[in-house]
């Protein structure tokens, strides 16, 4: 195996699923930095239970290059792996399989394989090595990362989302919102439904009005045709409720998300569903004046990437590419529009596909792992010539 793909057995072994720690995993990483004299510097979580990790190869000048990654995966529960989730498993097919490996520690991987050749380099610009936790449920710890890179270092001229993206720039992805909507009714015998209100009832008309405001932005013409699903996407993933066939719901609760394209604002999406739960919520209230709506967030909205003041990052993966691609757009949610909310030119790229991501028997190509180390080898000579 190549550099990456042994640091990537190595990452594959430290199981970060989201909801565990992931400091073991921060500190092998901070030992190997150690070992070639790498300045690093860790942000911990509110309880301490985990950590970004910030990296700097090279001086503390403007203009540098951050790679960013992040250090958890999803779960493997309940998935049908033919070998251990957190083992890397070359089959000599090409692909090397385990949770990670292309969502995305095989990014990782290749970054933190370049390290030796890079601290060998007379770097006129730094490379910043950003790891963060939690992505997955919300890019919940890049944002003190990124309060701390601009806080304490000389401000970067591009950033690169390491996300895969089969090593083709991404300029554009959704935002995304996790959204918790719980309807409170009014409990009777259900041979009696004139004298109870059932919140099940009531939560299927908002399910089907979530799904119908969908249709309502394709009609107005609200799409972008650079992404595979051109609206802006609402969907309930999960729904609970109700204590026997025959009794009215008292409670039923649902939890759902708001995906926007970058020119829809979240907040004019919601309000369409909100204002129809005020309806609803007005006639329950005539049967029942204890019944009601609450709908939370379940995280800070992660922005949106527009495709818009992007072009020292999109030059840069052009330039190591040798590609001239005008790139692409994305639906999922990633960490990028959270550095481009900063003022930083950023792009979505990196080593593997999407449609592997948080797939039981998840894997990476190495053609794309060996991709990957290239990139990071033409990073480290073309700011040396530039």
């Amino acid at each position: 195996m190549n550099d990456a793909a042994t640091l990537l057995e190595t990452l594959v072994g430290f199981p970060t699923v989201s909801r565990d720690s992931n400091l073991a995993l921060i500190e092998w990483v901070e030992a190997y930095l150690d070992e070639y004299g790498v300045q690093h510097w860790r942000i911990d979580s509110d309880d301490g239970s985990k950590a970004n990790l910030l990296a700097r190869i090279g001086p503390a000048v403007e203009g540098g290059v951050v790679l960013s990654g992040h250090t958890d995966v999803v779960p493997v529960d309940g998935q049908p792996w033919t070998s251990d989730p957190f083992m890397l498993v070359d089959k000599g097919n090409g692909r090397l399989y385990g949770r990670g490996t292309c969502d995305m520690k095989g990014f990782i991987a290749c970054a933190l394989a370049e390290v030796p050749r890079w601290v060998t380099l007379d770097l006129p610009k730094p490379i910043y090595l950003a790891l963060s936790y939690d992505e997955e449920i919300g890019c919940v710890g890049a944002p003190r990362m990124i309060e701390r890179l601009m806080a304490d270092h000389p401000r970067p001229a591009a950033v690169i989302v390491g996300e895969p993206t089969s090593m083709a720039p991404v300029v554009a992805q959704k935002g995304a919102t996790n959204l918790r909507t719980t309807v409170t009714g009014h409990a009777a015998h259900s041979s009696q439904v004139n004298q109870g209100v059932s919140a099940i009832h009531v939560a299927a008309r908002l399910v089907t009005k979530i799904e119908d405001v969908m249709g309502e932005l394709k009609a107005e013409g609200r799409v972008d045709e650079a992404f595979n699903v051109v609206h802006s996407s609402l969907h309930v993933g999960k729904i609970a409720g109700g204590t026997a066939i025959n009794i009215m719901a008292r409670e039923c609760s649902f939890d759902w998300e708001i995906r926007h394209l970058p020119q829809d604002r979240f907040d004019d999406l919601l309000g369409r569903i909100t204002d129809y739960a005020r309806e609803l919520e007005t006639e329950m209230q005539q049967r029942a004046p204890h019944t009601g709506i609450v709908t939370e967030t379940l995280n800070a909205t992660v922005p949106a990437l527009a495709d818009r003041d992007n072009a020292g990052a999109l030059t840069l993966c052009h330039d190591l590419l040798g590609e001239q691609s005008s790139g692409g757009a994305v639906a999922y949610a990633t960490e990028a529009g959270q550095f481009q909310r900063e003022g930083l030119s950023t792009v979505i790229c990196g080593p593997g596909s999407i449609s592997q991501a948080h797939q039981p028997d998840e894997y990476i190509d190495i053609e794309q792992l060996e991709a990957g180390s290239r990139f990071m080898q033409a990073l480290g000579k073309k700011l040396v010539t530039a």
